[in-house]
């Protein structure tokens, strides 16, 4: 692995010289590659909001379709199981499921196994949506990620999962929560 000397400086590395000039005393690595995700989640984020935005589309709206899309036929969830996959509250879901509807992507139906609750479906609409939608995401993000050599991008991808996999950790959830 190189060492920040030996390439080119990035907009992290401006902090962390700051952080030396005024706290010398501070080891500030740990701010190396936590700013360096922050500000890749940061701007790829804004890389898929403007695909999206060609199909009329959030990112959050993407993600939720995409989540009942990929449930397979008959393309339908429970919120409970929609608002668990998305990590959102139920309070939320319920305010993006109604402005969904109203756009007519999905519809409610009555679940056959509990007469007392609704299921989410994908509409035709909505299913023909996100197929076009998917698709022009998967060659964004290929071309987002064209800049790294296959090799660089398969550690890459092994260290963020390594990464998820501690911070995803039940004690580590547990350890989270308590600050």
């Amino acid at each position: 692995m190189k060492k920040a000397s030996q390439r080119p400086p990035d907009a992290v590395d401006a902090i962390l010289d700051q952080w030396a000039q005024a706290r010398p005393d501070l080891d500030a690595s740990p701010m190396g590659p936590i700013g360096r995700i922050k500000r890749c989640a940061a701007l790829l984020e804004q890389r898929l909001e403007s695909r999206f935005a060609e199909f009329d589309l959030s990112l959050w709206e993407f993600d939720m379709l995409a989540a009942l899309r990929r449930a397979g036929a008959p393309y339908r969830l429970s919120p409970t199981e929609l608002f668990s996959t998305l990590m959102v509250t139920s309070g939320t879901m319920t305010h993006r499921l109604k402005g969904l509807e109203a756009k007519g992507w999905i519809e409610r139906v009555p679940n056959a196994q509990d007469a007392r609750s609704m299921l989410v479906q994908l509409t035709r609409k909505g299913r023909t949506l996100i197929d076009r939608a998917v698709e022009a995401h998967l060659d964004n993000e290929r071309r987002i990620l064209s800049a790294l050599p296959a090799a660089a991008l398969e550690e890459l991808d092994m260290r963020l999962s390594e990464l998820l996999r501690s911070l995803d950790a039940p004690a580590n959830r547990a350890a989270s929560g308590n600050r």
